[in-house]
C-alpha cells in the first residue's frame, strides 16, 4: 500500500504568534502567497487528505477547501492542543503534523517518518534536524499512530502541556534530516526576510 494513502497531514496554524505581533502566521506572505499555501503545497503530494488546525480567521483557512478544525481548549494550549483535535477527526492509521511557518518542510517527510516507524513498530516518530552535527528535535514535525487520542487525551486531562514529556510516555523515535533549512520556521518578520532569501 503506497504510505501516503495511510496519513492524514494536519497543518498547525491554531499559535498566538506573539514574536510577529500576534499576527496570524499562516496568513503572512511568503514569496507573495500566504505562508499556509507553501505548506499546503509541500504536504499535499506525502498525505492522502489535509487538516487545518485553526483558532481564527477561519473562513481565510476553509477557503482552501480543506476541513478547518479548532483546538477543544479556548486558551492557545499549544501544538498538542492542535495533535488532540487533529487525531479525533483522523480517518487514517497515521497523522502527519506540521506546522504553518515552515514552507520549507522536507518533500520526503512523510516516506522516512512512514518507515522509521513500521521498522522499529513505533507509536509516534519526530524529525530532528542536524546542525553543526549536532541533532535538534523538530518535535511538531511528527508521525503518529491515530491510535493514539486517549493516551494524549489522559495526558491533557493532568494539565500537562510539554510535548516532550508526552512523547516520553511512548515508545517513540526520531528521523534525522540533514537539512536544516527544511524546517526553517519564522518567527519574526527578520526570519521571514532572511528566509525568502535563501529560498527558491
Amino acid at each position: 500500500m503506497n504510505s501516503s494513502k495511510k496519513i492524514t497531514g494536519l497543518i498547525l496554524a491554531g499559535g498566538r504568534a506573539q514574536r510577529m505581533g500576534g499576527i496570524d502566521k499562516g496568513l503572512i506572505p511568503f514569496h507573495n502567497k500566504p505562508l499556509i499555501e507553501s505548506a499546503i503545497e509541500r504536504l499535499k503530494p506525502q498525505v492522502a487528505s489535509i487538516l487545518i488546525n485553526a483558532n481564527r480567521n477561519i473562513t481565510k483557512y476553509a477557503h482552501y477547501g480543506y476541513p478547518v478544525i479548532m483546538d477543544e481548549t479556548p486558551d492557545f494550549s499549544g501544538p498538542l492542543a492542535g495533535f488532540s483535535i487533529g487525531l479525533k477527526h483522523c480517518q487514517t492509521p497515521y497523522l502527519l503534523t506540521s506546522p504553518c511557518d515552515s514552507p520549507l518542510l522536507p518533500s520526503d517527510l512523510a516516506e522516512k517518518m512512514v518507515t522509521e516507524l513500521e521498522l522499529h513498530n513505533l507509536d509516534l516518530v519526530y524529525a530532528s534536524s542536524l546542525e553543526d552535527g549536532k541533532a535538534w528535535a523538530q518535535p511538531v514535525f511528527c508521525l503518529m499512530r491515530s491510535n493514539l487520542r486517549d493516551s494524549l487525551t489522559n495526558f491533557l486531562n493532568k494539565g500537562d502541556l510539554k510535548i516532550d514529556r508526552w512523547f516520553k510516555e511512548l515508545h517513540s523515535g526520531t528521523v534525522i534530516f540533514e537539512n536544516a533549512l527544511a524546517f526553517a520556521n519564522v518567527n519574526t518578520p527578520e526570519e521571514l526576510e532572511a528566509l525568502e532569501k535563501v529560498s527558491p
